[in-house]
Protein backbone atom coordinates (compact mmCIF):
# COMPACT_ATOMS: atom_id res chain seq x y z
CA UNK A 1 0.00 0.00 0.00
CA UNK A 2 2.73 2.28 1.20
CA UNK A 3 4.40 1.80 -1.98
CA UNK A 4 1.71 2.32 -4.92
CA UNK A 5 1.07 5.20 -2.59
CA UNK A 6 4.34 6.58 -2.99
CA UNK A 7 4.52 5.46 -6.72
CA UNK A 8 1.16 7.68 -6.74
CA UNK A 9 2.68 11.04 -5.27
CA UNK A 10 5.88 11.09 -7.16
CA UNK A 11 3.35 10.77 -10.44
CA UNK A 12 1.78 13.29 -9.92
CA UNK A 13 4.59 15.73 -8.67
CA UNK A 14 6.42 14.85 -11.94
CA UNK A 15 3.15 16.13 -14.02
CA UNK A 16 3.32 19.47 -12.76
CA UNK A 17 6.73 19.75 -13.55
CA UNK A 18 6.43 21.12 -16.33
CA UNK A 19 3.29 23.45 -18.71
CA UNK A 20 2.53 20.23 -21.06
CA UNK A 21 -0.78 21.64 -21.27
CA UNK A 22 0.17 24.13 -24.38
CA UNK A 23 3.29 22.65 -25.52
CA UNK A 24 2.89 18.32 -24.88
CA UNK A 25 -1.00 17.58 -24.69
CA UNK A 26 -0.21 14.28 -25.59
CA UNK A 27 2.69 13.79 -22.80
CA UNK A 28 0.05 15.46 -20.57
CA UNK A 29 -2.29 12.90 -21.27
CA UNK A 30 0.13 10.00 -20.73
CA UNK A 31 1.04 11.04 -17.18
CA UNK A 32 -2.64 11.53 -16.77
CA UNK A 33 -3.07 7.46 -18.02
CA UNK A 34 -0.14 6.74 -15.40
CA UNK A 35 -1.76 8.59 -12.53
CA UNK A 36 -5.40 6.91 -12.66
CA UNK A 37 -3.60 3.23 -13.06
CA UNK A 38 -1.86 3.61 -9.98
CA UNK A 39 -5.09 5.12 -8.21
CA UNK A 40 -6.81 2.11 -9.21
CA UNK A 41 -3.89 -0.14 -7.92
CA UNK A 42 -4.03 1.54 -4.30
CA UNK A 43 -7.80 2.02 -4.64
CA UNK A 44 -8.16 -1.88 -5.23
CA UNK A 45 -5.60 -2.63 -2.39
CA UNK A 46 -6.85 -0.83 0.39
CA UNK A 47 -10.21 -3.26 0.45
CA UNK A 48 -8.22 -5.57 1.86
CA UNK A 49 -6.84 -3.55 4.95
CA UNK A 50 -9.23 -3.32 8.27
CA UNK A 51 -11.28 -0.25 8.91
CA UNK A 52 -8.30 1.68 11.49
CA UNK A 53 -5.44 1.04 9.09
CA UNK A 54 -7.23 1.89 5.84
CA UNK A 55 -8.52 5.01 7.54
CA UNK A 56 -4.80 6.10 8.45
CA UNK A 57 -3.37 5.46 4.68
CA UNK A 58 -6.65 7.30 3.12
CA UNK A 59 -5.93 10.41 5.34
CA UNK A 60 -2.30 10.44 4.92
CA UNK A 61 -2.47 9.62 1.59
CA UNK A 62 -5.02 12.47 1.07
CA UNK A 63 -2.63 15.00 2.28
CA UNK A 64 0.57 13.47 0.34
CA UNK A 65 -1.71 13.78 -2.90
CA UNK A 66 -3.29 17.16 -2.23
CA UNK A 67 0.56 18.45 -1.55
CA UNK A 68 1.33 17.82 -5.43
CA UNK A 69 -0.68 20.32 -6.35
CA UNK A 70 1.04 23.40 -4.25
CA UNK A 71 3.79 22.29 -6.68
CA UNK A 72 3.89 24.88 -9.26
CA UNK A 73 1.23 27.50 -10.58
CA UNK A 74 -2.18 26.33 -12.40
CA UNK A 75 -1.57 24.49 -15.22
CA UNK A 76 -4.69 23.47 -17.44
CA UNK A 77 -6.67 26.64 -16.43
CA UNK A 78 -6.92 30.29 -15.26
CA UNK A 79 -9.99 30.62 -13.29
CA UNK A 80 -7.82 31.24 -10.42
CA UNK A 81 -6.75 34.13 -11.42
CA UNK A 82 -10.60 35.24 -11.77
CA UNK A 83 -11.14 33.84 -8.71
CA UNK A 84 -7.72 36.47 -7.35
CA UNK A 85 -9.64 39.52 -9.11
CA UNK A 86 -12.64 39.29 -7.06
CA UNK A 87 -11.26 39.24 -3.87
CA UNK A 88 -9.19 41.99 -4.58
CA UNK A 89 -12.10 43.98 -5.84
CA UNK A 90 -14.30 43.26 -3.02
CA UNK A 91 -11.51 44.31 -0.83
CA UNK A 92 -11.90 47.72 -2.18
CA UNK A 93 -15.32 47.77 -1.10
CA UNK A 94 -17.01 47.20 -4.61
CA UNK A 95 -19.08 44.74 -5.93
CA UNK A 96 -17.94 41.88 -8.43
CA UNK A 97 -21.08 41.99 -10.16
CA UNK A 98 -20.79 45.82 -11.22
CA UNK A 99 -17.73 45.84 -13.47
CA UNK A 100 -15.70 43.74 -15.98
CA UNK A 101 -12.68 43.60 -15.09
CA UNK A 102 -11.15 45.78 -17.91
CA UNK A 103 -13.23 48.41 -16.94
CA UNK A 104 -11.60 51.64 -16.79
CA UNK A 105 -13.12 52.45 -13.49
CA UNK A 106 -11.29 49.63 -11.72
CA UNK A 107 -7.94 50.69 -13.27
CA UNK A 108 -6.43 51.34 -10.09
CA UNK A 109 -6.53 47.65 -8.79
CA UNK A 110 -5.01 46.49 -11.67
CA UNK A 111 -1.07 45.35 -11.02
CA UNK A 112 1.84 43.67 -13.51
CA UNK A 113 0.48 40.22 -11.66
CA UNK A 114 -2.96 39.82 -13.45
CA UNK A 115 -2.14 42.71 -15.61
CA UNK A 116 1.22 42.43 -17.23
CA UNK A 117 2.48 44.65 -20.27
CA UNK A 118 5.40 44.13 -22.97
CA UNK A 119 6.36 41.08 -23.41
CA UNK A 120 4.61 39.39 -21.13
CA UNK A 121 2.32 39.56 -23.33
CA UNK A 122 2.87 36.96 -25.87
CA UNK A 123 2.56 34.20 -23.29
CA UNK A 124 -0.26 31.61 -23.70
CA UNK A 125 -3.88 32.33 -21.70
CA UNK A 126 -3.01 35.79 -22.18
CA UNK A 127 -5.94 38.23 -23.22
CA UNK A 128 -5.98 42.07 -24.70
CA UNK A 129 -7.23 44.71 -22.66
CA UNK A 130 -8.37 48.56 -22.80
CA UNK A 131 -5.15 50.36 -22.04
CA UNK A 132 -5.63 52.35 -18.75
CA UNK A 133 -5.79 55.80 -18.53
CA UNK A 134 -3.07 57.87 -17.35
CA UNK A 135 -2.98 59.57 -14.16
CA UNK A 136 -3.07 63.41 -14.50
CA UNK A 137 0.08 65.38 -13.69
CA UNK A 138 -0.39 69.72 -12.71
CA UNK A 139 0.73 71.68 -15.45
CA UNK A 140 2.07 73.74 -12.37
CA UNK A 141 3.98 71.57 -9.79
CA UNK A 142 4.53 73.45 -6.62
CA UNK A 143 7.91 73.32 -6.73
CA UNK A 144 9.24 71.13 -3.56
CA UNK A 145 11.23 73.21 -1.15
CA UNK A 146 14.66 71.86 -0.32
CA UNK A 147 15.36 70.56 3.52
CA UNK A 148 18.98 71.94 4.54
CA UNK A 149 21.38 69.38 4.69
CA UNK A 150 19.70 67.14 2.19
CA UNK A 151 21.29 65.06 -0.19
CA UNK A 152 19.56 65.51 -4.02
CA UNK A 153 17.68 62.14 -4.99
CA UNK A 154 16.45 61.14 -8.22
CA UNK A 155 13.01 61.01 -8.82
CA UNK A 156 11.39 57.36 -8.50
CA UNK A 157 10.15 56.29 -11.77
CA UNK A 158 6.77 56.35 -12.33
CA UNK A 159 4.23 53.24 -12.01
CA UNK A 160 2.44 54.66 -15.54
CA UNK A 161 5.21 56.37 -17.96
CA UNK A 162 4.05 58.50 -20.86
CA UNK A 163 4.89 55.89 -23.39
CA UNK A 164 2.78 52.84 -21.16
CA UNK A 165 -0.20 53.86 -23.80
CA UNK A 166 2.36 52.55 -26.52
CA UNK A 167 2.94 48.78 -24.92
CA UNK A 168 0.40 46.13 -25.39
CA UNK A 169 -1.67 45.60 -22.35
CA UNK A 170 -2.79 42.20 -22.07
CA UNK A 171 -4.61 40.11 -18.47
CA UNK A 172 -4.42 36.60 -17.13
CA UNK A 173 -8.11 36.74 -16.52
CA UNK A 174 -10.41 34.65 -18.86
CA UNK A 175 -12.75 36.74 -20.74
CA UNK A 176 -11.84 40.30 -18.78
CA UNK A 177 -14.66 41.86 -20.95
CA UNK A 178 -17.85 40.52 -18.67
CA UNK A 179 -18.90 40.62 -15.65
CA UNK A 180 -18.19 38.17 -12.87
CA UNK A 181 -20.50 34.74 -13.07
CA UNK A 182 -19.50 32.96 -9.41
CA UNK A 183 -22.65 32.74 -6.94
CA UNK A 184 -22.53 34.47 -3.58
CA UNK A 185 -20.81 31.95 -0.99
CA UNK A 186 -17.77 31.59 -3.82
CA UNK A 187 -17.25 35.54 -3.65
CA UNK A 188 -17.21 35.48 0.08
CA UNK A 189 -14.85 32.50 0.01
CA UNK A 190 -12.59 34.56 -2.53
CA UNK A 191 -12.55 37.49 -0.32
CA UNK A 192 -11.73 35.79 2.63
CA UNK A 193 -8.70 34.21 1.08
CA UNK A 194 -7.82 37.72 0.28
CA UNK A 195 -8.16 38.96 3.18
CA UNK A 196 -5.65 36.16 5.09
CA UNK A 197 -3.29 35.77 2.53
CA UNK A 198 -0.08 37.66 3.11
CA UNK A 199 0.65 40.81 1.15
CA UNK A 200 2.55 39.98 -2.49
CA UNK A 201 1.10 36.57 -2.54
CA UNK A 202 0.04 35.61 -5.97
CA UNK A 203 -1.99 32.14 -6.86
CA UNK A 204 -0.74 30.04 -3.26
CA UNK A 205 -3.38 31.37 -0.91
CA UNK A 206 -6.10 29.73 -3.33
CA UNK A 207 -3.83 26.66 -3.71
CA UNK A 208 -3.72 26.14 -0.02
CA UNK A 209 -7.33 26.41 0.01
CA UNK A 210 -8.13 23.99 -2.47
CA UNK A 211 -5.50 21.60 -0.48
CA UNK A 212 -7.31 21.70 2.68
CA UNK A 213 -10.98 21.83 1.21
CA UNK A 214 -10.12 18.33 -0.41
CA UNK A 215 -8.48 17.26 2.76
CA UNK A 216 -11.69 18.17 4.99
CA UNK A 217 -13.75 15.80 2.49
CA UNK A 218 -11.82 12.93 3.10
CA UNK A 219 -12.06 13.39 6.93
CA UNK A 220 -15.74 13.61 6.65
CA UNK A 221 -15.92 10.54 4.21
CA UNK A 222 -14.19 8.77 7.04
CA UNK A 223 -16.62 10.38 9.79
CA UNK A 224 -19.34 8.84 7.96
CA UNK A 225 -17.81 5.80 7.23
CA UNK A 226 -18.01 5.01 11.28
CA UNK A 227 -21.99 5.08 11.25
CA UNK A 228 -21.98 2.93 8.25
CA UNK A 229 -23.20 -0.56 8.24
CA UNK A 230 -19.29 -2.10 7.08
CA UNK A 231 -17.34 0.51 8.33
CA UNK A 232 -14.24 -1.10 6.71
CA UNK A 233 -15.56 -1.32 2.91
CA UNK A 234 -17.02 2.86 3.70
CA UNK A 235 -13.94 3.39 4.85
CA UNK A 236 -11.68 2.12 2.07
CA UNK A 237 -14.69 3.81 -0.15
CA UNK A 238 -12.95 7.64 0.64
CA UNK A 239 -10.33 6.65 -0.95
CA UNK A 240 -11.64 7.04 -4.35
CA UNK A 241 -11.83 11.09 -3.51
CA UNK A 242 -8.80 11.38 -1.57
CA UNK A 243 -6.34 9.96 -3.93
CA UNK A 244 -8.33 10.52 -7.63
CA UNK A 245 -5.68 12.59 -9.46
CA UNK A 246 -8.20 14.85 -10.52
CA UNK A 247 -8.51 16.03 -7.00
CA UNK A 248 -4.93 17.36 -6.91
CA UNK A 249 -5.05 18.72 -10.40
CA UNK A 250 -8.22 20.47 -10.49
CA UNK A 251 -9.09 21.46 -6.84
CA UNK A 252 -5.22 22.02 -6.06
CA UNK A 253 -3.61 22.96 -8.49
CA UNK A 254 -6.15 24.71 -10.42
CA UNK A 255 -8.08 25.61 -7.32
CA UNK A 256 -11.68 25.55 -8.49
CA UNK A 257 -14.28 26.59 -6.68
CA UNK A 258 -15.79 23.48 -6.97
CA UNK A 259 -13.71 21.31 -3.77
CA UNK A 260 -15.40 23.87 -1.45
CA UNK A 261 -19.20 23.23 -3.36
CA UNK A 262 -18.56 19.05 -3.62
CA UNK A 263 -17.58 19.84 0.53
CA UNK A 264 -20.62 21.16 1.29
CA UNK A 265 -22.74 18.78 -0.99
CA UNK A 266 -20.96 15.87 0.60
CA UNK A 267 -21.62 16.65 4.38
CA UNK A 268 -25.73 18.17 3.39
CA UNK A 269 -25.93 14.55 1.91
CA UNK A 270 -23.99 12.62 5.14
CA UNK A 271 -26.35 15.15 7.69
CA UNK A 272 -30.14 14.36 5.56
CA UNK A 273 -30.29 11.17 7.01
CA UNK A 274 -30.46 12.09 10.54
CA UNK A 275 -31.06 15.94 10.52
CA UNK A 276 -33.20 17.24 7.17
CA UNK A 277 -32.88 20.72 7.82
CA UNK A 278 -29.34 20.95 8.92
CA UNK A 279 -28.70 18.92 5.53
CA UNK A 280 -30.66 21.10 3.31
CA UNK A 281 -29.01 24.23 4.41
CA UNK A 282 -25.69 22.49 3.72
CA UNK A 283 -27.01 21.56 0.37
CA UNK A 284 -28.05 25.36 -0.35
CA UNK A 285 -24.51 26.28 0.83
CA UNK A 286 -22.95 24.54 -1.94
CA UNK A 287 -25.46 25.68 -4.69
CA UNK A 288 -24.53 29.44 -3.57
CA UNK A 289 -20.47 28.42 -3.89
CA UNK A 290 -21.01 26.37 -7.75
CA UNK A 291 -24.61 26.11 -9.25
CA UNK A 292 -24.03 22.43 -10.27
CA UNK A 293 -24.60 21.00 -6.76
CA UNK A 294 -28.21 21.57 -7.04
CA UNK A 295 -28.84 18.47 -9.44
CA UNK A 296 -28.20 16.72 -6.06
CA UNK A 297 -31.30 17.88 -4.37
CA UNK A 298 -33.67 15.08 -5.44
CA UNK A 299 -31.19 12.94 -4.03
CA UNK A 300 -31.76 14.76 -0.63
CA UNK A 301 -35.21 13.71 -1.13
CA UNK A 302 -34.95 10.11 -1.84
CA UNK A 303 -38.19 8.15 -1.62
CA UNK A 304 -40.60 10.84 -0.43
CA UNK A 305 -42.80 9.90 -3.20
CA UNK A 306 -43.20 6.31 -1.99
CA UNK A 307 -46.09 4.91 -0.61
CA UNK A 308 -44.95 1.59 0.84
CA UNK A 309 -43.99 0.73 4.46
CA UNK A 310 -40.60 -0.56 3.94
CA UNK A 311 -37.67 2.48 4.29
CA UNK A 312 -40.38 5.09 4.58
CA UNK A 313 -41.86 3.87 7.19
CA UNK A 314 -42.40 6.16 10.50
CA UNK A 315 -41.12 5.58 13.82
CA UNK A 316 -44.11 4.38 14.90
CA UNK A 317 -44.06 1.48 11.84
CA UNK A 318 -47.49 3.14 9.91
CA UNK A 319 -46.86 4.14 6.66
CA UNK A 320 -45.64 7.54 5.46
CA UNK A 321 -48.80 9.82 4.79
CA UNK A 322 -48.44 12.34 2.25
CA UNK A 323 -48.51 14.97 5.04
CA UNK A 324 -45.52 13.54 6.29
CA UNK A 325 -44.30 13.31 3.03
CA UNK A 326 -44.68 16.97 2.24
CA UNK A 327 -43.25 18.12 5.88
CA UNK A 328 -40.58 15.58 4.94
CA UNK A 329 -39.78 17.72 1.69
CA UNK A 330 -39.76 20.63 2.99
CA UNK A 331 -37.12 20.16 5.86
CA UNK A 332 -34.67 19.93 3.11
CA UNK A 333 -35.64 22.24 0.40
CA UNK A 334 -36.80 25.43 2.33
CA UNK A 335 -33.37 25.62 4.02
CA UNK A 336 -31.78 25.18 0.98
CA UNK A 337 -33.77 27.77 -0.94
CA UNK A 338 -33.48 30.22 2.26
CA UNK A 339 -29.56 30.01 2.26
CA UNK A 340 -29.15 30.50 -1.31
CA UNK A 341 -31.40 33.52 -0.59
CA UNK A 342 -29.82 35.14 1.74
CA UNK A 343 -26.38 34.67 0.41
CA UNK A 344 -27.47 36.64 -2.65
CA UNK A 345 -28.94 39.51 -0.41
CA UNK A 346 -26.21 41.61 0.43
CA UNK A 347 -24.79 41.28 -3.22
CA UNK A 348 -28.24 42.33 -4.49
CA UNK A 349 -28.31 45.67 -1.98
CA UNK A 350 -24.93 46.44 -2.72
CA UNK A 351 -24.90 45.64 -6.24
CA UNK A 352 -25.78 48.08 -9.42
CA UNK A 353 -26.14 45.08 -12.07
CA UNK A 354 -27.32 42.09 -12.30
CA UNK A 355 -25.89 39.44 -9.86
CA UNK A 356 -26.36 36.67 -11.99
CA UNK A 357 -23.29 38.13 -14.32
CA UNK A 358 -22.61 36.53 -17.41
CA UNK A 359 -24.36 33.41 -16.54
CA UNK A 360 -26.92 33.82 -19.55
CA UNK A 361 -24.40 34.39 -21.89
CA UNK A 362 -21.96 31.39 -20.40
CA UNK A 363 -24.77 28.66 -21.01
CA UNK A 364 -25.04 30.05 -25.00
CA UNK A 365 -21.36 30.24 -24.96
CA UNK A 366 -20.81 26.33 -24.02
CA UNK A 367 -23.38 25.72 -26.46
CA UNK A 368 -26.32 24.69 -24.22
CA UNK A 369 -28.79 27.44 -25.74
CA UNK A 370 -31.16 26.32 -28.01
CA UNK A 371 -30.00 26.51 -31.59
CA UNK A 372 -26.67 27.94 -30.23
CA UNK A 373 -23.87 27.29 -32.84
CA UNK A 374 -21.16 26.75 -29.86
CA UNK A 375 -22.76 23.49 -29.44
CA UNK A 376 -20.99 22.01 -32.39
CA UNK A 377 -17.31 23.95 -31.93
CA UNK A 378 -17.06 22.27 -28.37
CA UNK A 379 -18.80 19.18 -28.48
CA UNK A 380 -22.26 19.28 -26.52
CA UNK A 381 -24.24 16.66 -26.68
CA UNK A 382 -21.65 14.14 -28.09
CA UNK A 383 -23.75 11.44 -27.07
CA UNK A 384 -26.89 12.42 -28.59
CA UNK A 385 -24.75 13.44 -31.72
CA UNK A 386 -24.40 10.01 -32.08
CA UNK A 387 -28.34 9.49 -32.99
CA UNK A 388 -28.65 12.88 -34.60
CA UNK A 389 -26.07 14.91 -36.49
CA UNK A 390 -27.49 18.26 -35.52
CA UNK A 391 -28.87 17.93 -32.07
CA UNK A 392 -29.06 21.37 -30.97
CA UNK A 393 -32.66 21.97 -31.76
CA UNK A 394 -33.94 19.22 -30.18
CA UNK A 395 -31.51 18.12 -27.28
CA UNK A 396 -32.74 20.26 -24.74
CA UNK A 397 -36.41 18.79 -24.35
CA UNK A 398 -35.08 15.23 -24.95
CA UNK A 399 -32.61 15.65 -21.61
CA UNK A 400 -35.13 17.30 -19.92
CA UNK A 401 -37.56 14.23 -20.48
CA UNK A 402 -35.12 11.87 -19.81
CA UNK A 403 -34.35 14.27 -16.09
CA UNK A 404 -37.51 14.02 -15.04
CA UNK A 405 -37.76 10.01 -15.26
CA UNK A 406 -34.44 10.05 -13.63
CA UNK A 407 -35.90 11.93 -11.08
CA UNK A 408 -38.70 10.89 -10.88
CA UNK A 409 -38.07 6.75 -9.91
CA UNK A 410 -35.41 8.47 -7.11
CA UNK A 411 -38.45 10.52 -5.50
CA UNK A 412 -40.38 7.25 -5.98
CA UNK A 413 -37.94 4.50 -5.33
CA UNK A 414 -34.98 5.85 -3.79
CA UNK A 415 -33.55 4.83 -0.20
CA UNK A 416 -33.87 8.13 1.97
CA UNK A 417 -31.23 6.25 4.52
CA UNK A 418 -28.39 6.75 1.26
CA UNK A 419 -29.79 10.20 -0.46
CA UNK A 420 -26.43 9.82 -2.42
CA UNK A 421 -27.26 7.06 -4.01
CA UNK A 422 -29.81 9.07 -5.87
CA UNK A 423 -27.71 12.12 -5.83
CA UNK A 424 -25.42 10.30 -7.86
CA UNK A 425 -27.51 8.66 -10.81
CA UNK A 426 -29.27 12.29 -11.20
CA UNK A 427 -25.93 13.54 -11.58
CA UNK A 428 -24.62 11.12 -13.42
CA UNK A 429 -27.10 10.92 -16.32
CA UNK A 430 -26.99 14.70 -16.57
CA UNK A 431 -23.44 14.29 -17.35
CA UNK A 432 -23.58 11.30 -19.82
CA UNK A 433 -26.29 13.47 -21.82
CA UNK A 434 -24.95 17.40 -21.72
CA UNK A 435 -21.02 15.86 -21.76
CA UNK A 436 -19.74 19.13 -20.57
CA UNK A 437 -16.14 19.46 -21.55
CA UNK A 438 -14.49 20.85 -17.99
CA UNK A 439 -13.19 18.10 -16.68
CA UNK A 440 -13.85 19.78 -13.06
CA UNK A 441 -17.49 20.27 -12.57
CA UNK A 442 -16.32 15.94 -12.55
CA UNK A 443 -15.04 16.36 -8.84
CA UNK A 444 -18.73 16.16 -7.68
CA UNK A 445 -18.73 12.92 -9.45
CA UNK A 446 -15.89 11.77 -7.49
CA UNK A 447 -17.20 12.59 -4.56
CA UNK A 448 -20.75 10.80 -4.46
CA UNK A 449 -18.99 7.59 -5.74
CA UNK A 450 -16.57 7.89 -2.74
CA UNK A 451 -19.92 7.89 -0.95
CA UNK A 452 -21.91 5.16 -2.78
CA UNK A 453 -18.91 2.86 -3.91
CA UNK A 454 -19.96 2.26 -7.68
CA UNK A 455 -16.81 2.83 -8.84
CA UNK A 456 -17.92 2.34 -12.91
CA UNK A 457 -19.33 6.40 -12.82
CA UNK A 458 -15.62 7.08 -12.08
CA UNK A 459 -15.47 6.91 -16.10
CA UNK A 460 -17.29 10.35 -16.57
CA UNK A 461 -14.13 12.53 -14.55
CA UNK A 462 -11.94 10.32 -17.21
CA UNK A 463 -14.36 11.53 -19.82
CA UNK A 464 -13.58 15.17 -19.33
CA UNK A 465 -9.94 14.58 -19.55
CA UNK A 466 -10.06 13.10 -22.85
CA UNK A 467 -12.53 16.23 -24.42
CA UNK A 468 -10.41 18.61 -22.62
CA UNK A 469 -7.10 17.47 -22.95
CA UNK A 470 -6.09 14.77 -25.31
CA UNK A 471 -8.58 16.11 -27.85
CA UNK A 472 -5.50 19.15 -28.21
CA UNK A 473 -3.09 16.44 -29.10
CA UNK A 474 -4.69 15.12 -32.24
CA UNK A 475 -6.24 16.97 -35.50
CA UNK A 476 -10.09 17.25 -35.46
CA UNK A 477 -10.60 15.99 -32.02
CA UNK A 478 -13.39 16.33 -31.18
CA UNK A 479 -14.52 12.29 -31.52
CA UNK A 480 -11.64 11.79 -28.63
CA UNK A 481 -14.58 13.25 -26.15
CA UNK A 482 -17.20 11.56 -27.67
CA UNK A 483 -15.24 7.92 -27.64
CA UNK A 484 -14.23 8.95 -24.11
CA UNK A 485 -18.28 9.70 -22.91
CA UNK A 486 -19.03 6.50 -25.26
CA UNK A 487 -16.62 4.43 -22.78
CA UNK A 488 -18.03 5.93 -19.52
CA UNK A 489 -21.64 5.38 -20.62
CA UNK A 490 -20.92 1.42 -21.46
CA UNK A 491 -19.13 1.41 -18.03
CA UNK A 492 -22.00 2.36 -16.24
CA UNK A 493 -24.02 0.15 -17.91
CA UNK A 494 -22.51 -2.78 -17.78
CA UNK A 495 -22.14 -1.53 -14.29
CA UNK A 496 -26.12 -1.55 -13.55
CA UNK A 497 -26.19 -4.84 -15.66
CA UNK A 498 -24.09 -6.28 -13.29
CA UNK A 499 -25.37 -5.31 -10.11
CA UNK A 500 -28.94 -6.13 -11.17
CA UNK A 501 -28.13 -9.64 -11.66
CA UNK A 502 -26.56 -9.84 -8.40
CA UNK A 503 -29.70 -8.36 -7.00
CA UNK A 504 -31.72 -10.93 -8.76
CA UNK A 505 -29.71 -13.79 -7.72
CA UNK A 506 -30.15 -13.15 -4.29
CA UNK A 507 -33.59 -12.35 -4.35
CA UNK A 508 -34.45 -16.25 -5.60
CA UNK A 509 -31.47 -17.25 -3.49
CA UNK A 510 -33.96 -15.87 -0.21
CA UNK A 511 -37.65 -16.27 -2.05
CA UNK A 512 -36.78 -19.83 -2.26
CA UNK A 513 -38.15 -23.08 -0.05
CA UNK A 514 -35.79 -24.05 2.66
CA UNK A 515 -35.90 -27.45 0.61
CA UNK A 516 -34.88 -26.45 -2.54
CA UNK A 517 -32.18 -24.17 -0.66
CA UNK A 518 -28.48 -25.41 -1.90
CA UNK A 519 -27.33 -27.13 1.73
CA UNK A 520 -24.35 -26.97 3.47
CA UNK A 521 -21.95 -30.00 2.20
CA UNK A 522 -21.99 -32.61 5.53
CA UNK A 523 -18.68 -33.27 7.06
CA UNK A 524 -17.13 -36.83 6.37
CA UNK A 525 -17.67 -39.26 8.65
CA UNK A 526 -14.34 -40.29 10.64
CA UNK A 527 -13.24 -43.86 10.81
CA UNK A 528 -13.65 -45.17 13.93
CA UNK A 529 -10.87 -45.76 16.08
CA UNK A 530 -9.76 -49.38 17.40
CA UNK A 531 -10.77 -50.14 20.96
CA UNK A 532 -7.75 -49.34 23.16
CA UNK A 533 -6.26 -52.63 25.05
CA UNK A 534 -7.32 -52.12 28.89
CA UNK A 535 -4.39 -52.38 30.85
CA UNK A 536 -4.11 -55.54 33.70
CA UNK A 537 -4.48 -54.86 37.19
CA UNK A 538 -0.85 -55.28 39.19
CA UNK A 539 -0.03 -58.68 40.44
CA UNK A 540 -2.13 -60.65 37.84
CA UNK A 541 -0.76 -63.39 36.73
CA UNK A 542 -1.70 -63.38 32.58
CA UNK A 543 -2.07 -66.90 31.13
CA UNK A 544 -1.83 -67.28 27.54
CA UNK A 545 -5.12 -67.99 26.22
CA UNK A 546 -7.49 -67.11 28.76
CA UNK A 547 -10.35 -65.00 28.28
CA UNK A 548 -10.78 -61.62 30.07
CA UNK A 549 -12.13 -61.58 33.23
CA UNK A 550 -11.04 -65.30 33.95
CA UNK A 551 -9.45 -66.01 37.81
CA UNK A 552 -6.01 -66.59 36.04
CA UNK A 553 -6.23 -62.26 34.83
CA UNK A 554 -7.91 -61.36 38.04
CA UNK A 555 -11.76 -59.49 38.06
CA UNK A 556 -12.76 -57.43 35.84
CA UNK A 557 -13.19 -53.43 37.12
CA UNK A 558 -16.39 -52.48 36.77
CA UNK A 559 -17.40 -48.53 35.69
CA UNK A 560 -19.09 -46.18 37.35
CA UNK A 561 -21.53 -43.64 36.04
CA UNK A 562 -21.27 -40.51 37.87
Amino acid sequence: MATLLGSLVAVLALTFRGDDFHTAPGVLSRWYAIAWALFAAAAWTVRRLGARQAAVFVLAGSAAVAATGLLAPPRTSTDAYRYAWDGRVQAAGISPYDHAPEDPALASLRDRWLFPRGSSCHGPDRAPVRAAPERPTPKHPAPERPTPGAVPRADPEPDHPPSASAEPQCTRLNRPSVHTIYPPAAEGYFLLVHRSAPSGSTLLPLQTGGALLSVATTAVLLAAARRRRDPRLATARAALWAWCPAVPVEAVNNAHIDALGVLLTVAGLVAVPRRRALGGALLGAATAAKLLPAVTLPGALSGVLATGTGVLATSTGSPASPAGRTRRAAAVVLPATAVVALGYLPYVLLSHSSVLGYLTGYVAEEGYETGATAADDKNRYALLRLLHPDPETWALPVIAAVLVMVVARVLLRGDPQRPWRGALVVTGTAFLLMTPGYPWYALLVVALVALDGRWEWLGLPLAGVAQYVTARAVDDGAWVGTLGYAVAAAAVMAGWALRARQARWARRAASAPRSKRPKRPKRAKRAKRPPRPRPEPPGAAATPGSPPGSPATGPRRRRVRR
